[in-house]
């Protein structure tokens, strides 16, 4: 014997259901953290250091100076 039963439109409800929500919440929340944190992995790794430039400094100023 099958029984008819009818969903209630506030099982589905986003406000009225509890558990559905926070559940959708929780991923909501996780998305967000991983985007972040991807993000910011992405904005450290573009602006990483190229390496030691090379800066032309006078004789003058260096540990064993040379004059002229």
């Amino acid at each position: 014997m099958q029984q008819n039963t009818l969903e209630s439109p506030e099982k589905n409800d986003f406000g009225r259901n509890w558990v559905s929500s926070s559940r959708f919440l929780f991923h909501i929340q996780l998305f967000a953290f991983f985007a972040f944190v991807l993000g910011g992995c992405y904005g450290l790794y573009s602006m990483h250091y190229k390496g030691k430039p090379k800066v032309e400094v006078p004789e003058s100023t260096q540990y064993t100076p040379k004059y002229k």
